[in-house]
């Protein structure tokens, strides 16, 4: 099973990093493989939380989120998005957009000979509305699961708590809409603190709306997950795949802009980022569907919303300071090492309260 999930992902990265060296040469090959494994430790959580989803979904649309999904990814949020958000802010046709990110200036500087701004310049520019957007529709995220009551907790100290505050209506979107105010005030430069409150106004509408949509087509879930006959088809699918791309997109955008401090070149991004980094998440993301994982291993979930969590503050802090890419990457894989870790040693204890069970049973006289 493990070959057949992830051989096409073997031969894509291989296939990736044969091309990154036709094109750029053993540095160009380097870079890839960076980005390749800077997209998989940023998006493990992703991974987990797609999967959450995904076992929701009927086969036929698992198929599609899989295959066309995965090419929205690549190309969508690989290599267009950055591409339409410079053309769009900068005001450049999409051609001119393209050709300014295949010719940056002499030893990567940020302003042409001209004074004209390079394409990396002009994307950094962009990071405050498109952190905002991105920060607030995984803040709601996050709040949305921690503020619902759950028969299994992980931090039940903290989560029990905020459960019982949860019963507040809307209070994840007074909480995300308070966080926003206060990011954009003290964190936003003086001139972008409009377009910040107003990215993250709509990153908060996009999350209400899609997350409203697929509430109404809401199929039932038993404790080891949606039974065949619940999973959603038709409508509940088309908005439970829309969800996912819109939550992949506020995914990616830290490995997007992460990726410019390493290389501004479009296409090597594309190859490290979109072929490599996303067709391992979707790997990835079938195997915790296939193996029954989630259900196995029971945190997992809450550890990939607590990282949710952190990423959303991450990505809100980063409008006004810098935050290295591996400090993004490595709070996520902690979190998800501490949840699979206590998930395992749930199921070793719970395994020895059964033993212990069965040989009370066994002790105990007949009649």
């Amino acid at each position: 099973m493990v070959l057949r999930i992830f051989g096409l992902s073997g031969l894509v990265t291989v296939a990736s990093l044969v091309v990154a060296f036709l094109y750029g040469g053993p540095t160009a090959l380097a870079l890839c493989a960076i980005l390749g494994i800077l997209e998989v430790s940023l998006s493990f959580d992703n991974a987990v939380i797609n999967a959450t989803v995904l076992q929701r979904m009927s086969d036929w649309w698992q198929r599609i989120f899989l295959t066309v999904g995965v090419l929205i990814a690549v190309f969508g949020m690989r290599l267009v998005f950055p591409l339409a958000i410079v053309w769009i802010t900068a005001g450049l046709d999409p051609v001119r957009a393209f050709d300014l990110a295949l010719n940056p200036p002499a030893d990567d500087a940020p302003y042409f000979p001209d004074g004209s701004p390079s394409y990396e310049t002009l994307l950094t520019d962009a990071h405050p509305q498109i952190a905002a957007f991105g920060g607030m529709f995984l803040a709601l995220l996050f709040l949305n699961f921690i503020f619902e009551e759950r028969e299994i907790t992980w931090l039940g100290w903290l989560e029990r708590p905020l459960a019982q505050a949860g019963k507040l209506d809307m209070l994840s979107v007074v909480v995300a809409g308070a966080g926003l105010i206060l990011t954009a005030e003290f964190l936003a430069p003086d001139d972008k603190r409009a377009t910040v409150l107003a990215a993250g106004v709509l990153g908060m509408i996009v999350y209400i709306a899609v997350d409203g949509l697929g509430s109404m087509f809401h199929t039932e879930e038993h404790a080891g997950g949606p039974s065949e006959l619940a999973k959603a088809t038709g409508k509940a699918g088309f908005f439970l795949f829309l969800y996912l791309e819109v939550l992949d997109a506020s995914f990616s955008f830290d490995g997007v802009i992460g990726a410019f401090a390493i290389t501004s070149d479009p296409i090597v991004i594309a190859l490290g980022l979109g072929l490599i980094g996303a067709m391992f998440v979707r790997s990835i993301t079938v195997y915790l569907v296939r193996k029954g994982t989630l259900s196995e291993y029971v945190y997992l979930e809450h550890g990939a919303h607590w990282a949710i969590g952190a990423l959303a503050a991450i990505l809100l802090i980063s409008i006004g300071v810098h935050v290295n890419e591996l400090i993004t990457g490595m709070v996520g894989v902690a979190f998800i090492g501490a949840a699979f870790i206590s998930s395992v040693l749930r199921n070793k204890r719970e395994g020895g309260d059964e033993e212990e069970l069965e040989s009370e049973r066994a002790a105990t006289p007949v009649g």
